[in-house]
C-alpha cells in the first residue's frame, strides 16, 4: 500500500524502512505536519502516517478523504490530536500503536525525577565552567519517600515498580484499580488523597476531555508543599499558567515536563535560531527548578523498532484482511 508518512526525522525513517524491509508497502517521507495545509501533499495515497503534533481536525480529514486517503496510521498511542468524529462520518479508519515500550517512558519519567532531584543539569554545567563549588546542589534520599502515580496502566505500573525499587512507598490513583500491582504493595487511594501525600506526583493517564487541566489552581493547591510534579504524557494535563504560579510560590518544588500543552509547533523542531514566540514556555524555562524535554520519552531503539512494525502491521492488516486492528473510535473519548 502507498503510505504518505508524515512528520519524519532520521530516527523514524530508518525505523520505518527497516520494519518495512518485511511488508513490502510504498513508503514516501515528508518532514511536514500533518495539518489542512499539507494534507493535499497525500493526494493518491490510500493510507496516512502521522505522529502526535499533527492536526488532524475535520477540516484536514475531508481534505484527505478527498485526495483519496482510506485510512490514518497514527504511529503513537495517543489520539487527541485526531477527530475520531469526523473520520467516522468520512468513513475513515483510524488506528493506533496502543503499546510499543512502557519502559521507555517510564523510565524517562525516572530520569526526570533523578536529574532534578539531584541538581544533576545545573552541576553539568558548572563543572564545565570549572566551577566544582557544591552549594545548592543539594538533593534527598528517594528511599522512604512518597511517589504517587496518577495512571496505572502500562507505563504506570512499570514505572511503580522502579520507584517501588528505589525504597519508595508507592501511592495510585486510577479509575479501574490494577489488582496485581496493588498486591505488589502499592496503595490506591482517592485523588485528593495522592495529591495531598506525595512528595513527587507522576502523570500516566491519557488525555481526554475528563482530564484536560486535572491539575489545575486547585488540584495544585491540594498537593503537598514542595511537590516534584513530573509529566510525561500529555501536556494539557496541566494547567501550565497554574503550574507557573504554583511555581512562583513554592509550593511545587520542582517540575520535570517530557511534554507541553502548547507544544504543537515548537517540539521537534529545531528553533535554536529563532525567538521563542511562546511566551508561557519562555517563562517555564526561567526556573532553575525546572526541567524540559522536548516529547523524548519513548525515543528509544526498542519503543521506534516496536512503533514502526506495529504500525506497518496496523496498515497490512487493513489492506490484506480487510480488517482494523488496534483501531480507535469516536466513543473511546466520552
Amino acid at each position: 500500500m502507498k503510505i504518505a508518512v508524515f512528520d519524519t526525522h532520521t530516527y523514524d525513517r530508518t525505523a520505518l524502512e527497516a520494519a518495512n524491509a518485511a511488508c513490502g508497502h510504498e513508503l514516501t517521507f515528508f518532514d511536514a505536519r500533518l495539518t489542512v495545509d499539507t494534507a493535499r501533499l497525500a493526494a493518491g495515497f490510500p493510507a496516512v502516517c502521522s505522529f502526535v503534533n499533527d492536526r488532524l481536525d475535520r477540516a484536514a480529514l475531508e481534505r484527505l478523504h478527498e485526495g483519496g486517503t482510506r485510512l490514518v496510521a497514527l504511529r503513537s498511542a495517543g489520539y487527541n490530536h485526531v477527530d475520531l468524529q469526523a473520520a467516522a462520518d468520512l468513513g475513515m479508519t483510524v488506528v493506533r500503536v496502543p503499546a510499543y515500550s512502557p519502559h521507555a517512558v517510564a523510565e524517562h519519567a525516572v530520569a526526570l525525577i533523578l536529574a532534578l532531584n539531584r541538581k544533576i543539569y545545573r552541576a553539568f554545567n558548572r563543572v564545565r565552567e570549572g566551577n566544582f563549588e557544591l552549594d545548592g546542589l543539594v538533593g534527598y534520599d528517594l528511599a522512604g519517600k512518597t511517589v504517587g502515580v496518577v495512571g496505572t496502566g502500562k507505563i504506570g505500573t512499570v514505572f511503580a515498580g522502579i520507584m517501588r525499587g528505589f525504597g519508595c512507598r508507592v501511592l495510585a490513583f486510577d479509575r479501574v484499580s490494577n489488582e496485581q500491582l496493588a498486591a505488589s504493595g502499592v496503595a490506591y487511594v482517592t485523588r485528593d488523597e495522592i495529591f495531598a501525600q506525595s512528595d513527587i506526583l507522576s502523570l500516566h493517564v491519557p488525555l481526554t476531555p475528563d482530564t484536560r487541566h486535572m491539575i489545575d489552581a486547585d488540584a495544585l493547591k491540594g498537593m503537598t508543599r514542595g511537590v516534584v510534579l513530573i509529566n510525561t504524557s500529555r501536556g494539557a494535563l496541566i494547567d501550565t499558567r497554574a503550574l507557573i504560579a504554583a511555581l512562583k510560590t513554592g509550593q511545587i518544588g520542582a517540575a520535570g515536563l517530557d511534554v507541553y500543552e502548547e507544544e504543537e509547533g515548537i517540539f521537534f523542531r529545531d528553533l535554536s535560531n529563532q525567538v521563542l514566540q511562546d511566551d508561557v514556555l519562555a517563562r517555564l524555562l526561567t526556573f532553575p527548578n525546572v526541567l524540559i524535554t522536548a516529547h523524548q520519552a519513548f525515543l528509544t531503539r526498542e519503543a521506534l523498532d516496536s512503533i514502526a512494525n506495529t504500525t506497518l502491521d496496523n496498515v497490512r492488516a487493513f489492506e490484506s484482511e480487510g480488517r482494523a486492528q488496534n483501531e480507535v473510535h469516536a466513543e473511546m473519548i466520552r
